[in-house]
């Protein structure tokens, strides 16, 4: 499992900006957190996740919260 980052790490590597919201409002439940995930991950690292152990846990959390969608309805 990916280490759980603060709340600085947080904000910066996993909020949601500019057209991100946009781009995620289409979507629902499941999708629309696992996509919010993998976009968030990908302008991070330049990749996609290989697996859900790499997000860290309460960044599954925080992405959620921005999107509206419990944290249980992760797909991956």
């Amino acid at each position: 499992m990916a280490q759980e980052l603060d709340e600085d790490q947080l904000i910066d590597c996993w909020t949601l900006v500019g057209n991100e919201l946009e781009l995620v409002a289409g979507k629902r439940g499941a999708t629309k957190l696992g996509f919010a995930l993998m976009l968030r991950f990908y302008t991070e690292h330049g990749r996609f996740p290989r697996g859900r152990g790499e997000i860290p846990d309460n960044a599954v959390e925080y992405v959620a919260r921005q999107v509206g969608v419990a944290r249980t309805e992760i797909a991956f």
